[in-house]
């Protein structure tokens, strides 16, 4: 065992020498030059023989031409993936960062939590991804779209605030550069829910007759209303001045003058009485009881005209109809009516029939077999 150890011992070195001769036998010798005898150095010429000399010996003079400068991009965003989305995010930026400062030089920015309640409200209509993406020639993802409508949001922010203070250049500036973002369906939209909004405080008011128009719905029902004070005959005719004391004590005492009987009342639906278009007690009594509540029945003459729906929901509309006219007419009893939950909308809707039920609930018999 130690014999061969020492053998191997001694053959490993003799190897290492002879692979190491062997390489360095194909190792070339190295020569070591300054410069390279390709390159000469070219004679000095002075200036003024400069162009003689080019010409004789035919070098070529473009090397010492000035370089032409190298164009720069057009834009900062140009060597993005999506310049142009990058571009209107700057530009709406840039116009955030400038009216920001235009309102803190007015004193108007920031403002305090119960200013920024008191503006008013916003009416956003922003078209979606889809319209805004074909607008930029881009493929807006769910962020960059989000991106798009945060900035939009701050700059509509600034126009409320510019136009509750008066500065109408800045809110016609702020509106110009929105209304590129705006799609049409959504800016008709807007206008619709403006003026709901604005219609629904408003109440209804007489006109030269006396007469209130409202407008009431329940469901699928429509109701108009016309409404009139009644007329009673004992305040159209007057006593004449010239008429004696006498004369007119024993006029009333004489069996032949008639009492004025007391006022009737019509309410007409669609032209038939209440009695006839609504046989169910029920329903006659919904459209009555704003005027039971008021104390105005007997009152007023009511005129209808009901459509849609089924006699339930005709009587929700037409009692609607005919709180919002008692209010017009005496707008002390809006308390009273508002406290019964009489002038607002009914918001319940017919439920939708389900695929495998009867109806909207209601299920077929179950069959074991």
């Amino acid at each position: 065992m130690a014999t061969r150890l020492g053998a191997a011992r001694l053959v490993l070195p003799a190897l290492n020498a002879r692979t190491l001769c062997r390489r360095c036998h194909h190792v070339p010798l190295r020569t070591f030059t300054t410069s390279s005898p390709s390159h000469i150095a070219k004679p000095f010429v002075p200036p003024a023989s400069l162009e003689t000399h080019d010409i004789e010996e035919g070098l070529d003079d473009s090397e010492f031409l000035p370089q032409r400068a190298r164009q720069r991009p057009p834009t900062p965003t140009f060597y993005t993936t999506r310049s142009d989305y990058y571009e209107v995010i700057g530009g709406l930026q840039d116009a955030i960062q400038s009216t920001r400062a235009t309102l803190k030089a007015l004193h108007l920015h920031p403002l305090p939590k119960f200013a920024l309640d008191a503006l008013p409200p916003a009416h956003p209509a922003w078209a979606d991804r889809t319209d805004m993406g074909a607008e930029l020639n881009v493929t807006l993802s769910a962020g960059m779209y989000r991106q798009l409508v945060l900035s939009l949001k701050e700059l509509e922010l600034y126009q409320r605030i510019a136009k509750t203070a008066g500065i109408t250049e800045l809110q016609e500036y702020l509106g110009e550069l929105m209304g590129s973002f705006e799609s049409t369906k959504q800016v008709e939209a807007r206008e619709r829910r403006i003026l709901k909004q604005a219609m629904v405080g408003k109440r209804a008011t007489l006109d030269m007759y006396g007469r209130s128009y409202t407008l009431g719905r329940r469901k699928t029902s429509t109701a108009r209303v016309w409404m009139i004070k009644v007329q009673n005959k004992g305040e159209e005719s007057k006593v004449a001045e010239d008429e004696s004391a006498t004369t007119y004590v024993s006029t009333l005492l004489s069996p032949s003058v008639k009492v004025p009987s007391p006022s009737t009342t019509s309410i007409l639906v669609n032209a038939a009485p209440i009695s006839e278009y609504f046989p169910l007690p029920a329903d006659r009594e919904a459209v009555l009881r704003p005027l039971k509540l008021a104390g105005l029945l007997g009152a007023y003459n009511v005129f209808a005209l009901v459509r849609g729906g089924g006699t339930s929901g005709q009587s929700g509309a037409l009692a609607l109809a005919i709180s919002r006219a008692c209010v017009a007419h005496v707008p002390e009893v809006d308390p009273i009516l508002r406290k019964a939950n009489l002038m607002k909308r009914d918001p319940r809707m017919v439920e939708r029939k389900k695929t495998g039920l009867a109806k909207a609930r209601k299920a077929y018999a179950w069959v074991k077999r």
